[in-house]
C-alpha cells in the first residue's frame, strides 16, 4: 500500500514535470504580499481553519473506526462505503463549476455545504447501517464542491501578486487545525461508541458556513461584478 502510494506520488512529478512557467502570472517584485488584501485573507483563513478542523474530527481511518465500533462491520464493508463515499465527493467538484456559474462562488459553498453538514449531524442518530450509509453518501454528494469554488474565491478576490501569500496564507491554519482536531476526535473515540466526532464535526463545520455567508457574501469576485453590471 505504501509502495503503491510512492508510485503514485513519482507519477504526479513526471505530469507535472512538462509544465512551463508560461502558466504562471508576471508578478511585480515591488508587490508586498497581501499588501492589499490582508485583512480580507486572514479573515478567509481563521474561517478556513475552523472548517479544517471540523475536517479533522472525520479522517478517513477513524469514520472506518466509528463504523466498525457501531456497527461491527468488516474491513471489507468500511473500504467499500469509503470508496463509493469517495466516488461521490469526486462528482461533486465537477457539480461545482456549473452551480458555481450559476449564483455566484460564496452561494454554491455555502448552500451545497451547510446541506452535508446537517447530514453529517443525522449520521451518529442512524439507527441502522444501511441509513447511515444513505446519509453519508447523501453528505459525501454536496461536501466537496466548496473546495474548487473556495480556491477560486481566494484567487478571484486578491491581485495575482498576492495569490502565493494568500494561498499560503490560507493554508497554513487549516493545516494545523486538521490536526487538533484528529486528536480529539480519537480520544473520543476512546470514550464512546456515539459518533461524537460526527456531530461536532457537522456543527463547527456548519457554523463556517453560516458565519463565511454572513462575513463574505458582498465580497464577490470581479467576474460576478461584471455579470451582474453586464
Amino acid at each position: 500500500m505504501f509502495g503503491l502510494y510512492a508510485v503514485l506520488g513519482i507519477i504526479s512529478l513526471l505530469l507535472y514535470r512538462p509544465l512551463s512557467p508560461a502558466i504562471e502570472a508576471t508578478y511585480e517584485a515591488s508587490s508586498a504580499p497581501l499588501q492589499q488584501s490582508r485583512k480580507l485573507v486572514f479573515g478567509m483563513a481563521a474561517l478556513f481553519g475552523m472548517d479544517s478542523f471540523g475536517t479533522g474530527f472525520l479522517v478517513q481511518s477513524l469514520l472506518a473506526l466509528w463504523l466498525y465500533q457501531a456497527f461491527a462491520i468488516s474491513v471489507t464493508t468500511a473500504a467499500s462505503i469509503l470508496f463509493w463515499s469517495s466516488i461521490c465527493s469526486a462528482i461533486s467538484y465537477l457539480v461545482a463549476v456549473p452551480i458555481a456559474a450559476r449564483i455566484g462562488l460564496i452561494n454554491t459553498m455555502v448552500f451545497t455545504h451547510l446541506p452535508s453538514n446537517i447530514l453529517l449531524i443525522l449520521i451518529p442518530f442512524a439507527p441502522d447501517l444501511t441509513t447511515a450509509i444513505g446519509l453519508l453518501l447523501s453528505r459525501s454528494a454536496l461536501s466537496q464542491m466548496d473546495v474548487p469554488t473556495r480556491s477560486s474565491y481566494v484567487m478571484a478576490v486578491v491581485t495575482p501578486e498576492e495569490r502565493p501569500a494568500a494561498a499560503s496564507v490560507t493554508a497554513v491554519p487549516k493545516t494545523f487545525a486538521w490536526a487538533a482536531g484528529s486528536m480529539i476526535s480519537g480520544y473520543l473515540l476512546t470514550l464512546s461508541t456515539f459518533g461524537w466526532p460526527l456531530l461536532i464535526a457537522g456543527i463547527v463545520k456548519g457554523t463556517y458556513d453560516i458565519l463565511l455567508l454572513i462575513k463574505f457574501q458582498k465580497v464577490r469576485p470581479p467576474e460576478e461584478v461584471s455579470a451582474a453590471t453586464g
